[in-house]
C-alpha cells in the first residue's frame, strides 16, 4: 500500500462518514453489542481506554460511565463534533477526542489497558497493520478488541460486492478463517469471539448510506435475489412488504 493509495482512501472514508454523521447514530441497532465489548473488556474503573475510529462516540462514551478516561480518534471531523455532543448530553467528563489516521496511531506505545475499535476494520485497506498498531499502544497484560462483520468463507464475496455498491468507503470484510487467522498471526493470547446479529430494514439503510448514483437500485434487486437464498450472508427476508436482513458481528478479543 503506497502513501497515494492510502490518501486516496482516507479521502473515500471522510467523504462517506461526514455525510453519515447524523444518521449513523440514528440507525437501530448501533446500541447493539456494546454491553458486550464492555463485559469481554473487563475494564474497570481504573483504567483508559482508547477507541480507534471513535465514530460518533457510542462506544466511548458508554465506557466512559465506567474506566477513568477514554480517549476516541477519528478520521472524520463531523464524527467527532457528533461525539462531543454525546459526550455532552451525557455530561461526561472524562472523554477526549483526537482527529487523526490510525496508521500510525498518534500515541506512545504501551498507553492503553484496553483498546478497541467497532465496525471499523472493513473500511481499512491493511487491516494486519492497523491491528499492529492496536497491539503496540495497548499495555502488556492487556486486552484488543475488535467487532466487525465476519461471514463464511462462501459468502463473504458476495457479500463485498454488495457493501461496496451500498458504501464506496468498504474495503473488505473478512471470512471467519480469515479473521482468526490474523488474530493468531497478531500475538494476541487468550483469543475468544462472541458473535451476535444487527438487524436492519433496507430501505432504512438505504437512507443512511450514500452510495454512487443509480447503485440504489442495484442494491435493491441483489437483496430482492437473496430474499430466502441467503448467498449473502445476512438471512435476507421480507417482513410484511419490508425486506429485512441481519448483519453478522463478531468480537474478537485477546491479550498482549
Amino acid at each position: 500500500m503506497n502513501t497515494e493509495d492510502a490518501q486516496g482512501h482516507n479521502a473515500i472514508i471522510v467523504d462517506q462518514f461526514t455525510k453519515q454523521a447524523i444518521t449513523f447514530t440514528e440507525l437501530p441497532g448501533h446500541m447493539d453489542s456494546i454491553q458486550a465489548l464492555i463485559e469481554m473488556s473487563k475494564v474497570t474503573s481504573g483504567n483508559s481506554v482508547l477507541d480507534i475510529a471513535c465514530g460518533p462516540g457510542m462506544v466511548a462514551c458508554e465506557f466512559a460511565k465506567i474506566a477513568c478516561h477514554v480517549t476516541g480518534i477519528d478520521i472524520t471531523h463531523e464524527m467527532i463534533e457528533q461525539a462531543k455532543k454525546r459526550q455532552q448530553e451525557l455530561n461526561l467528563n472524562n472523554l477526549s477526542w483526537d482527529i487523526g489516521t490510525v496508521l500510525p496511531l498518534p500515541y506512545e506505545s504501551e498507553s492503553f489497558p484496553v483498546v478497541i475499535t467497532r465496525y471499523s476494520f472493513h473500511h481499512f485497506l491493511d487491516r494486519e497493520a492497523v491491528l499492529c498498531e492496536m497491539c503496540r499502544v495497548c499495555m502488556t497484560g492487556g486486552v484488543v478488541l475488535i467487532a466487525d462483520p465476519v461471514l463464511p468463507a462462501e459468502k463473504v464475496d458476495a457479500y463485498n460486492r454488495m457493501e461496496r455498491l451500498r458504501d464506496p468507503s468498504h474495503t473488505q470484510a473478512l471470512s471467519f478463517n480469515d479473521f482468526d487467522q490474523m488474530m493468531r498471526k497478531s500475538g494476541l493470547t487468550n483469543l475468544i469471539r462472541r458473535s451476535y446479529n444487527v438487524e436492519m430494514e433496507l430501505e432504512k439503510q438505504l437512507q443512511a448510506s450514500f452510495p454512487n448514483p443509480g447503485d440504489d437500485k442495484k442494491i435493491r434487486e441483489i437483496f430482492r435475489q437473496d430474499i430466502n437464498l441467503d448467498k449473502l450472508g445476512l438471512n435476507t427476508h421480507m417482513e410484511e412488504d419490508e425486506i429485512h436482513f441481519c448483519y453478522p458481528i463478531s468480537i474478537y478479543a485477546g491479550n498482549k
